[in-house]
């Protein structure tokens, strides 16, 4: 009889355990199916567009420090003027002049190749300054621009 008993017992036991670690896993899985939502980080016009000017000003440093053909002026970098900002109230006053400052510089570039280098570096100077008064982040990268 206490043979019946401690079989029944461990029976009972090894049946609970059983069901607990099933509801377990099962409750995992449904925690692990459910889709986690991920807020992706989408760039702002402007960021975009300045992404886009940086890798064309990279070109054109190597073409201008190797002497190679200049090309012409990048027509979409007049986007500057429209593109819409992460914030809107960044696109001020300042932001307008230094803008100005950097398409007069780039188009400078094209018109007076013989120049070229003194240009694209007072290009890079509009967008220092303007980041300095901005946003400060990108500013180590924009100064490896520099032609030296």
């Amino acid at each position: 009889m206490k043979k019946s008993i401690l079989f029944i017992a461990l029976s009972l036991l090894f049946v609970h355990c059983k069901d607990v670690s099933t509801e377990k896993v099962a409750s995992e899985k449904k925690s692990c199916s459910k889709p986690k939502k991920f807020d992706m980080y989408q760039a702002s016009e402007m960021a975009a567009l300045m992404e886009q000017m940086y890798v064309e000003n990279t070109r054109l440093k190597e073409r201008i420090s190797k002497g190679d053909t200049i090309g012409k002026f990048p027509s979409y970098f007049l986007k500057i003027y429209s593109a819409k900002f992460t914030d809107e109230t960044d696109n001020d006053a300042f932001f307008k002049e230094k803008a100005n400052d950097y398409i007069k510089a780039q188009q400078l570039i094209y018109s007076d190749p013989n120049n070229a280098k003194a240009h694209f570096n007072a290009g890079v100077d509009a967008c220092v300054t303007c980041h300095e008064g901005k946003c400060g982040g990108p500013i180590p990268k924009i100064k490896k621009l520099y032609i030296h």
